[in-house]
C-alpha cells in the first residue's frame, strides 16, 4: 500500500516520468517497474500513459491532499476549530468513520477527508461514486447539547453554506435541490449527507458529508445514473486548489454549525432560498415507505445522496412553494399547501 501511494505521489504532476528515475525512488529494479506501476494504477483505478523514450505519466496532474497545505489555507479562527485532521488515501466512508470514532469519543471538529472511498454513502441507501483523487470527500464531526430532533434544520444550513463557498470560488449558476443536492444547469455537481447519533434530550453528536465532482472524467463516472457534472466544466476549465477548496469548506462549514448550535436555521434561510432550485415550478415528491426513529443512540440520515434511486413510495404532486422556516418543504397541492419534512423531489414534467 505504501508503495503504491508513493508511486502516485510522483506521478501526481502528470509529468513523464523514466523508468530509471522510478526505480530509483522505490529502491526495486528497473525491470519490476512496470509490474509495480501496472498494479498501483489498478489498485487506485487509474490510467497510465507510456511512451518509449520517455517514460511513464498519468493522463492528467492530481492535486493529493496535505494537511499542511490545508492548515495554511485556514484562518486562526478556522485552525481554532478544527480538533483534528485524518486524511486517508483510502477508506470505506468518510462518514462512516466518524460515526465510529464519534462513538469511541472523539472531540467534536473532527475532520475526516479521503482520497478514495470503497464504500461511499449517499441518502436513502445510495452509492456515492468515489474515484480517487479527482473529488473531494469530506466529513466533519460536531457535538451539540441539541436533541437529534433539533437538527434537521442543519442539513440546509450546510447545504447553503458549500453552495456560497462555491460560488465565492467563481461557481455560477448552482442551484439547490431539497433538502441539499446541489446542482449546475440542472446536472448533479456535489451533495451532502448528515447522520446524527444522540439521546433523546441531547446531547448529541452530528457528523456533515460533503461529496463534490472536482475533475472527473465520463468513464469514472459511468456508474453514476443521473446527469451529473464537476467544478473543472463549472468554472470552465480554471484551476482550483482542492486543498484551498477544503480550507474553505471547512472555515464554512465549522463556522455554520456554531451559528446553527446558538440561533438554528433562521440565519441561513435567505442563503437557501438564493440558491432554490425549483421554486414556483410543478414537482413531484415521492415520500419513503422506511423511516428511522430519533431514540438513544440511534443514527438516523439527513440530507441526501449520490446516483440510483431504490425503492418506492406515495408520490405527492404540486406547486413548489419553497422552504417554511422550519426548512421543510412547501407544496401547492390540490388539497392546498402543504409540508414535508423528508422526501425525494423532482421536476414533474
Amino acid at each position: 500500500m505504501e508503495r503504491h501511494l508513493a508511486l502516485i505521489r510522483l506521478l501526481a504532476d502528470g509529468r513523464f516520468h523514466s523508468g530509471e528515475a522510478i526505480a530509483r525512488h522505490l529502491g526495486i529494479s528497473r525491470v519490476a517497474v512496470w509490474k509495480a506501476l501496472r498494479k498501483s494504477a489498478e489498485h487506485y483505478g487509474l490510467a497510465l500513459e507510456s511512451v518509449r523514450g520517455r517514460g511513464y505519466r498519468l493522463p492528467a496532474s492530481l492535486e493529493l491532499l496535505d494537511a499542511e497545505r490545508i492548515l495554511a489555507f485556514l484562518s486562526l479562527a478556522g485552525r481554532a476549530g478544527l480538533a483534528r485532521l485524518e486524511i486517508h488515501d483510502q477508506i470505506d466512508s468518510t462518514n462512516a468513520f466518524l460515526m465510529r470514532e464519534a462513538a469511541a469519543g472523539a472531540p467534536s471538529g473532527t475532520a475526516c477527508l479521503a482520497e478514495r472511498q470503497s464504500a461511499g454513502r449517499g441518502r436513502r441507501g445510495r452509492v456515492w461514486v468515489s474515484p480517487f483523487g479527482v473529488n473531494l470527500y469530506l466529513s466533519l464531526l460536531w457535538r451539540t447539547s441539541l436533541a437529534p430532533s433539533a437538527l434537521g434544520g442543519a442539513s440546509l444550513a450546510a447545504g447553503a453554506v458549500v453552495a456560497e463557498v462555491l460560488r465565492t470560488v467563481g461557481a455560477r449558476d448552482l442551484a439547490l435541490k431539497w433538502p441539499n443536492d446541489l446542482l449546475w444547469h440542472g446536472r448533479k455537481l456535489a451533495g451532502l449527507l448528515l447522520e446524527v447519533a444522540g439521546e433523546s434530550q441531547g446531547p448529541s453528536h452530528l457528523v456533515v458529508g460533503v461529496g463534490i465532482n472536482l475533475r472527473m472524467d465520463p468513464a469514472q463516472g459511468s456508474d453514476i445514473d443521473q446527469p451529473w457534472t464537476d467544478l473543472h466544466q463549472v468554472l470552465d476549465g480554471r484551476s482550483l486548489s482542492r486543498n484551498e477548496l477544503v480550507a474553505r469548506l471547512l472555515e464554512a462549514l465549522l463556522a455554520a454549525l456554531e451559528t446553527f448550535g446558538r440561533e438554528g436555521l433562521e440565519p441561513f434561510l435567505d442563503q437557501w432560498r438564493d440558491f432554490d432550485a425549483f421554486l414556483g415550478q410543478p414537482v413531484r415528491l415521492l415520500l419513503g415507505d422506511v423511516s428511522i426513529p430519533l431514540s438513544t443512540g440511534a443514527s438516523t440520515p439527513f440530507g441526501t445522496g449520490a446516483s440510483a434511486p431504490i425503492g418506492t413510495g406515495r408520490v405527492i404532486e404540486g406547486i413548489h412553494s419553497g422552504i417554511a422556516n422550519d426548512g421543510s418543504l412547501q407544496l401547492e397541492t390540490a388539497d392546498g399547501l402543504k409540508r414535508f419534512q423528508a422526501g425525494e423531489v423532482s421536476l414533474r414534467i
